[in-house]
């Protein structure tokens, strides 16, 4: 007989599920009583088939799971008949739910800490409960699975012996051009996240800061939608109006290449004419000498030139009107 987990699978519930057991393949199965302590568990990204057994017996085994959306996790949850009781962590409430979860784990109480998809503490609350969990002395126990930095990592065709996980961007315009000229020196594979209201102008910015790079755009991975696309960032960049940005985007920008030649001087100038038009003399100026191989004081001599020059069409286009 299958588990009826509608009537217990609510944060609501009683304090201990009434059975243990979980559906695979149509048989229902066992689950011995998770070991006490906090287990990090990772959950799909997409499809709810990405999960392991070892996830699915914990999940069963444990006494409460600490999810961010209670929502979430129950179709998770009622997809493999799990009946558990699911109690709310995400930043709004952790300083709140954190002291209660330590007096269960104090109590002996076995939790499972599950994100809404993925890897529990990536991007997501967590970082705290651990170290304070840890701190305690009680046991923690992460249990490897599903991660769309990972995934993104395999299917972008760029290089994985050294990457950087930058997570989520800033979302204004001007913190997020200086950080990503920051992160363009790093000799690593970039990956970070964003929305589908803001890649457009991430790519552009990209464009204009690493646009020699190779790239990959991966969306909704292991979803039904998935959608890979790879080139140079400044072609992505070009067909950025024609994206589908609905659903969740992963950007894999690979490493800057050896500097085997020193930048022309009419790369130059362009480049400090885009940069000029978006910053100061000064950010136009690092960006430049990080990107071109030229000599500070050259680079800075001519972006004053180039500022003056624009500052005077820009006048003279204001006396035309």
């Amino acid at each position: 007989m299958r588990p009826k987990p509608a009537s217990i699978n609510t944060s609501d519930g009683p304090a201990n599920p009434v059975s243990r057991t979980f559906s695979l393949g149509g048989h229902v199965l066992t689950a011995p009583k998770a070991v006490p302590g906090l287990h990090l568990v990772a959950t799909p990204i997409g499809n709810l088939g990405d999960i392991t057994i070892r996830a699915l017996e914990t999940l069963a085994g444990v006494d409460i799971i600490a999810c961010e959306d209670t929502r979430m996790t129950r179709r998770l949850t009622e997809r493999y008949g799990i009946s558990a009781l699911l109690k709310p962590y995400h930043e709004h409430n952790a300083a709140q739910a954190r002291p209660v979860i330590l007096q269960k784990l104090a109590q002996g109480a076995s939790i499972a800490l599950v994100s809404d998809a993925g890897t529990p503490l990536i991007s997501d609350p967590g970082f705290k409960l651990v170290r304070e969990v840890c701190a305690a002395g009680h046991a923690v126990i992460a249990l490897p699975g599903p991660s769309s930095v990972l995934a993104a990592l395999c299917v972008a065709a760029l290089p994985t012996d050294r990457f950087f996980f930058e997570g989520f961007l800033p979302s204004r315009g001007t913190a997020r051009r200086a950080r990503l000229t920051e992160l363009s020196r790093i000799d690593a594979t970039l990956v970070m996240f964003d929305s589908g209201n803001r890649v457009q102008d991430t790519l552009a910015d990209l464009a204009s800061i690493m646009g020699t790079r190779d790239a990959a755009i991966c969306r909704e991975m292991t979803k039904l939608h998935e959608e890979i696309l790879r080139g140079p960032v400044s072609e992505l960049a070009a067909k950025a109006d024609t994206l589908e940005t609905r659903g969740e985007f992963v950007l894999v920008i690979g490493p800057p290449a050896a500097r085997a030649s020193v930048m022309t001087e009419e790369a130059l100038d362009d480049l400090l004419r885009g940069s000029l038009q978006r910053d100061s003399v000064k950010d136009a100026v690092a960006h430049a000498v990080e990107l071109s191989g030229r000599p500070r004081r050259e680079i800075y001599a001519r972006a004053l030139e180039l500022a003056k020059e624009m500052q005077q069409q820009a006048t003279d286009d204001d006396g035309e009107d």
